[in-house]
C-alpha cells in the first residue's frame, strides 16, 4: 500500500506528484487572499478557505477518499495488466510504415525532432482525451460508467479519482494508442533520433500545466482565466462548470479549450453563474452513495436498459 502511494507521491509523472500539490496550494491561497481584499464583505469568502466540515469533511468529499484507495488498488491490480502498452503500439506502426518509406529523414537537429516529438504527443494525447471524455457523455452505455465521476456533490483533488475502473481501462488505452501511434509515425521519419523534452522526467508540457494548478480544477475555488485565454486553455472555473447540473455537455478539453471551440462545446466561466449545484437529481443520487455503488451501479443500469 505504502509503496504505490509513495510512488504517487514521488514521480512527476502522477498527478499527485507533491510539486504539484504544494503549487496547486500556493495558488490557492494568494487566489483567496486576493480575492478577500477585492472583496468589501469578505466574510463572504469564508466557506472557501475556513468551512471544513461543509467541503472537506462533506459526505461526498469523505467517499472520495475511500473511493480513491479502492479505486486505485482495483486500477494497478485489475486493469493495468490488460491495457496495451505504447511501446507495443508505436513498434506495430513503425513495422507497418517502414517498407513505405525511403529510411529516415535526414536535415533536421535532434533538438528540433525532440521539441516536434514533444509537441506533437501533447496534441495527439489531449485531442484524444477531448474526443473520448466527449464519447462517455454523449453514449448511452458509457455515459453510465462516467455518471460515476459526475456525482460528486463537491469538488475536492481526489474528486479526479473517482472514476470507473471501465472507464479507467479506456483512458489508459487511449493513452497508449495516441502515444504509441505518434511514436511510431516519429520513429518510422527521423528513426532512432527522437526523444522527448522532459522536466524531472515528466513530459515538459504536462509538467508545466500540472504546475499551474491542475488540483484546482477539482476544487471549491473558481478561479477564471480571462476570456480571451479560456479560448485556448481550460481554467478551473471552466472544469468544474462542466461538473455543474445543466452543463455537463460543455468543457470536455483537458488542457486546451480549442477543441471546445472546434466542436461547439465550449462556454467560458464568465457565461455561467458561480456555484451551482453539481451532480444528479435527488433520484438518481441516492445510487452513488457508496464505494459498492459506485462500483456497481452502472451495470445495475445497463441490466435495466434491458
Amino acid at each position: 500500500m505504502t509503496d504505490w502511494l509513495g510512488e504517487l507521491l514521488i514521480n512527476p509523472g502522477q498527478r499527485l506528484f507533491w510539486v504539484y500539490i504544494i503549487s496547486s496550494c500556493l495558488i490557492a491561497i494568494v487566489y483567496t487572499l486576493y480575492q478577500t481584499r477585492r472583496s468589501s464583505e469578505s466574510a463572504s469568502l469564508k466557506p472557501s478557505w475556513l468551512n471544513i466540515k461543509n467541503y472537506w469533511l462533506h459526505p461526498s468529499a469523505l467517499l472520495d477518499y475511500r473511493y480513491f484507495f479502492i479505486g486505485t488498488l482495483i486500477k494497478i491490480v485489475l486493469i493495468a495488466p490488460l491495457i496495451l502498452s505504447a511501446k507495443t503500439v508505436a513498434i506495430t506502426v513503425f513495422k507497418y510504415l517502414a517498407p513505405y518509406t525511403d529510411g529516415p529523414i535526414e536535415g533536421l537537429s535532434h533538438q528540433s525532432i525532440t521539441l516536434l516529438y514533444t509537441i506533437s504527443i501533447f496534441i495527439v494525447s489531449d485531442l484524444s482525451r477531448y474526443a473520448l471524455h466527449r464519447l462517455l457523455h454523449t453514449n448511452k452505455y458509457l455515459w453510465q460508467f462516467h455518471k460515476v465521476h459526475h456525482s460528486a456533490e463537491v469538488l475536492n483533488p481526489l474528486s479526479f479519482y473517482r472514476v470507473h475502473p471501465i472507464e479507467n481501462l479506456l483512458f489508459g488505452l487511449r493513452y497508449s494508442v495516441s502515444v504509441g501511434l505518434v511514436t511510431g509515425v516519429f520513429l518510422t521519419l527521423f528513426g532512432p533520433r527522437i526523444g522527448l523534452w522532459t522536466i524531472l522526467g515528466a513530459n515538459g508540457f504536462l509538467f508545466i500545466f500540472s504546475l499551474l494548478g491542475t488540483h484546482l480544477r477539482h476544487s471549491h475555488l473558481y478561479i477564471q482565466y480571462p476570456r480571451y485565454l479560456e479560448k485556448f486553455f481550460i481554467s478551473p472555473a471552466m472544469h468544474q462548470v462542466h461538473h455543474y447540473k445543466g452543463h455537463m455537455l460543455f468543457n470536455y478539453g483537458g488542457y486546451l479549450a480549442v477543441w471546445d471551440r472546434l466542436f461547439g462545446s465550449w462556454k467560458a466561466s464568465s457565461d455561467v453563474q458561480q456555484g451551482l449545484p453539481m451532480g444528479f437529481a435527488n433520484n438518481q443520487m441516492q445510487h452513488y452513495r457508496s464505494v459498492s455503488q459506485l462500483l456497481f451501479q452502472p451495470f445495475r443500469a445497463l441490466i435495466k436498459r434491458y
